[in-house]
């Protein structure tokens, strides 16, 4: 466990990525409600932003994470910034090796690794100005064992579960930690497909920026991500079969 404490909430500058919606738009409204000074809600598109971002208050910026001209023009805007969320993700729903779009998971990898890496690199020395801070990287539990029927987008978070740590050891002498979170199935787009419970994207907000302020290394958002976690533990040959047979399944659902 890192002896760096997190950034404190209150009094914070945060950045979210992809925070039009869903987990990102939670974090945008927790930051908030807490008393986090400011707020950049980085969107795609801000022609195209949803009324329940425009009523945060928050900043909105044009942030398509795949863009190094959004990523260098987000870093000499938010000068006060204190936290970065890496939120933005994308899941293309398609098989790995036996996939019917080649590319796929290079735009996975691409959305879900290579720009968190580009933000961080971008938004660190900013963070380090401004007297240090906390970088939040939002993963899944696909990050923690192969997860097939998640193609691309698996491989994609494990490496960013890695970034999180080199990160915390590159940045901690900076006074910036990296919190990655270890999230389950969340009611969102994303998610759409599966039956069966899903979190409340505002407890995943609300697990993360307490797992931030306590400097964690990662954090299991909730009961998915830590049931995921110990029969991983306890079986790991019987728990990453079980996740190959959900990939001949016509339908996925949370339900044991």
């Amino acid at each position: 466990m890192s002896q760096l404490r997190g950034a404190r909430v209150e009094g914070s500058v945060v950045v979210v990525t992809g925070a039009n919606r869903g987990i990102g738009l939670a974090f945008v409204r927790e930051a908030l409600s807490r008393g986090a000074a400011k707020v950049y809600a980085g969107v795609r598109d801000v022609d195209d932003v949803t009324d329940e971002l425009r009523q945060t208050g928050a900043e909105i910026i044009a942030l398509e994470v795949t863009s190094a001209d959004d990523i260098a023009a987000a870093a000499a805007h938010c000068t006060d910034a204190t936290v970065l969320v890496n939120n933005a993700g994308l899941h293309a729903q398609d098989r790995l090796v036996k996939a019917t779009d080649p590319d796929a998971a290079r735009r996975e990898m691409e959305v879900n690794y290579f720009a968190p890496l580009a933000l961080t690199r971008a938004f660190a020395p900013v963070i380090a100005a401004n007297g240090g801070g906390s970088i939040v990287n939002v993963l899944s539990v696909a990050a923690i064992a192969p997860t097939a029927f998640m193609g691309g987008y698996s491989p994609a978070k494990a490496a960013t579960l890695y970034l999180g740590g080199i990160t915390r050891a590159e940045l901690g002498p900076d006074g910036i930690t990296c919190t990655s979170l270890i999230v389950g199935s969340v009611d969102t787009r994303m998610a759409s497909h599966v039956e069966g419970k899903k979190e409340d994207p505002l407890d995943i907000a609300k697990a993360g920026l307490k797992a931030m302020e306590r400097g964690e290394w990662t954090c299991d958002t909730d009961r998915m991500a830590v049931e995921s976690r110990a029969r991983l533990a306890m079986d790991p040959v019987r728990y990453e079969t079980g996740l190959g047979k959900l990939l001949f399944m016509s339908d996925l659902s949370t339900k044991a």
